[in-house]
C-alpha cells in the first residue's frame, strides 16, 4: 500500500488511476484463479486477523478516541467499536465464505436448440468493485472476502472514521492474499481521507471500475447516485417496519418488536417504525410498548398511540420517515393490514418489513403488497444480514431492483456470459 505521506503530497488523480490499473491487471488473474488458491487466501486472512488482533484493536482504539473526542452519537461508536468476539466474529465471516461454493464459472442454465447447438448460461466475475463505505471497519473484511471468493478485484473506501481500523484488517488480508500466491492488488484500500478520491471512483478510473457499491447514510449514497458513471448496487437506508397483525400471538410480538429494535440499533436492519393493528391496540400495545420501555427505547407515538400510552413522545411527521439507528421508535396505528401496507408505502426505504401474525390471509397479503427488499414473516429484521441467510457475509444490502436486490453476497456480486457448443453449424 502507498504510504499516507506519498498519498497527501501527490496528485489524487493519478494515485486513484494507477489503483485502477492495478486492480484491473489483477482481476484478470484473479478471474482465472482456482477455487483451491481463492480458499486458501481466505483461510489465511482469517488466521492474520486472529494472530494480529492485538495490533487491529490498538488501531480501532485510536479511531475510538478520535470519534469520542468528536462527540459522536452511542450509535456510530457501537458500528466503529471493534472487540475481540466482533474480530472473532470477522475471521469466522471469512472462513464462512471461503466455505462456499465458487460461482465463478457455475452453469446457471443450459439446453440445447433443435440445430444441435448446446448453449449454457455461466457465471463470470464482474471485474472490479469499488466499495465505499463509512463507519465500519468489518465491511472492509466482508467485502474484501466476498469479492475475492467471486473473482473480482476490489477498491475498498472507507471512512476517515474507521481509517486505522481499516487499514489493519487489510494488512492482514493483503498477507492471506500473498501467502496463497495471489495478487495483493487484488484487494486494495484508498490510502487517502481526501474526499477527491471518492469523486475519482465515482468517475470509474478511466473504465477501470465496473460497479459501485455504497455503504453509509442518505448523503453518501445520494452522493454515489449522482455521481456515478459506473452503476451502483445501491443500499439505501434502513427505515425498517414492523407490522403487529389483529392475529399475531402477543408475547411473539413482544419478543420480536423488541429483538429488532434493541438487538443493535445501529445496523440497517433495526426496526425504526412499529405498526399495530387497531383491532389488537387493546391487548398488544401496551405490552409491547412497555417492553420497549424497559429496555431503554424512547417511543414516538403517533395521537392513536398517545391516546392508549400517554408516556409516549409525540411523534412528528418526519419521524416516519426517520432512520434513527438509535433507541427510539416510531409508533402508529393502522386499519389492518391494508393500512399497514399503505403506511409502509409511503414511508419505506423499500430495505426490510415484518408482520407478526397468525391469518395466513394476511400474511399473503402481506408479503405480495409490498415491494422492500426483504420480507419476514414472524421473525425478527435483525435477520436482514446476508450471513443470517447463509451467504457467509455481505457487502450491503441492495434495495434497488436490478442485478442485486437484498443482501449482496457472492452470487450477487457475478454476471454470466453464453457459451455456445456446435458441431459445425452454419446458419442459412
Amino acid at each position: 500500500m502507498l504510504d499516507r505521506a506519498r498519498t497527501e503530497a501527490g496528485s489524487i488523480a493519478a494515485l486513484m488511476e494507477d489503483i485502477g490499473q492495478r486492480a484491473r491487471v489483477a482481476s484478470r488473474r484473479l478471474a482465472l484463479a482456482p477455487t483451491e488458491s481463492k480458499n486458501a487466501a481466505l483461510h489465511a486472512m482469517a488466521d492474520t486477523i486472529l494472530a494480529t488482533s492485538a495490533t487491529i484493536l490498538a488501531e480501532n482504539a485510536a479511531d475510538l478516541e478520535r470519534a469520542r473526542e468528536a462527540g459522536m452519537a452511542a450509535s456510530f461508536v457501537d458500528r466503529l467499536t471493534l472487540t475481540e468476539a466482533r474480530i472473532a466474529a470477522i475471521a469466522e465471516g471469512i472462513r464462512a465464505v471461503a466455505a462456499l461454493p465458487d460461482p465463478v464459472g457455475s452453469v446457471i442454465a443450459a439446453w440445447e436448440r433443435p440445430n444441435g447447438l448446446k448453449i449454457e448460461r455461466v457465471r463470470t466475475p464482474l471485474g472490479v468493485v469499488g466499495v465505499i463505505y463509512e463507519s465500519r471497519p468489518n465491511v472492509t473484511a466482508d467485502a474484501g472476502a466476498l469479492c475475492l471468493k467471486s473473482g473480482n478485484a476490489v477498491i475498498l473506501r472507507g471512512g476517515s472514521d474507521s481509517a486505522r481500523s481499516s487499514a489493519a484488517i487489510h494488512a492482514a488480508m493483503a498477507a492471506g492474499l500473498a501467502k496463497a500466491g495471489l495478487p495483493e492488488d487484488a484487494i486494495q484500500i484508498v490510502p487517502s481521507t481526501d474526499r477527491a478520491a471518492v469523486g475519482e471512483m465515482l468517475k470509474g478510473l478511466s473504465g477501470n471500475i465496473d460497479v459501485i457499491v455504497p455503504r453509509g447514510g442518505r448523503s453518501l449514497v445520494a452522493r454515489v447516485q449522482d455521481e456515478a458513471r459506473v452503476p451502483v448496487f445501491a443500499h439505501l437506508e434502513g427505515l425498517c417496519h414492523v407490522y403487529v397483525d389483529r392475529s399475531a400471538d402477543r408475547d411473539m410480538a413482544v419478543r420480536l418488536v423488541v429483538n429488532s429494535k434493541m438487538r443493535r440499533t445501529g445496523i440497517c436492519g433495526a426496526a425504526e417504525t412499529l405498526l399495530v393493528d387497531e383491532a389488537a391496540a387493546a391487548t398488544h400495545l401496551a405490552p409491547i410498548l412497555d417492553a420497549l420501555a424497559a429496555a431503554g427505547c424512547e417511543i414516538r407515538g403517533s395521537d392513536a398511540v398517545r391516546a392508549l400510552y400517554p408516556a409516549a413522545v409525540p411523534a412528528s411527521a418526519e419521524d416516519f420517515d426517520t432512520e434513527y439507528l438509535d433507541a427510539i421508535i416510531s409508533v402508529d396505528l393502522v386499519d389492518g393490514v391494508a393500512g399497514a401496507i399503505a403506511h409502509i408505502e409511503r414511508h419505506s426505504s423499500h430495505h426490510t418489513e415484518a408482520i407478526v401474525a397468525e391469518d395466513a390471509a394476511a400474511v399473503a397479503a402481506f408479503l405480495n403488497g409490498i415491494d422492500s427488499a426483504i420480507l419476514l414473516h414472524n421473525a425478527s429484521t435483525q435477520f436482514a444480514d446476508g450471513g443470517e441467510f447463509g451467504m457467509g457475509a455481505e457487502i450491503g444490502i441492495a434495495t434497488g431492483k436490478m442485478h442485486a436486490r437484498g443482501p449482496v453476497g457472492v452470487e450477487q456480486l457475478t454476471s454470466f456470459n453464453y457459451r455456445v457448443h456446435g458441431t459445425g453449424q452454419t446458419r442459412s
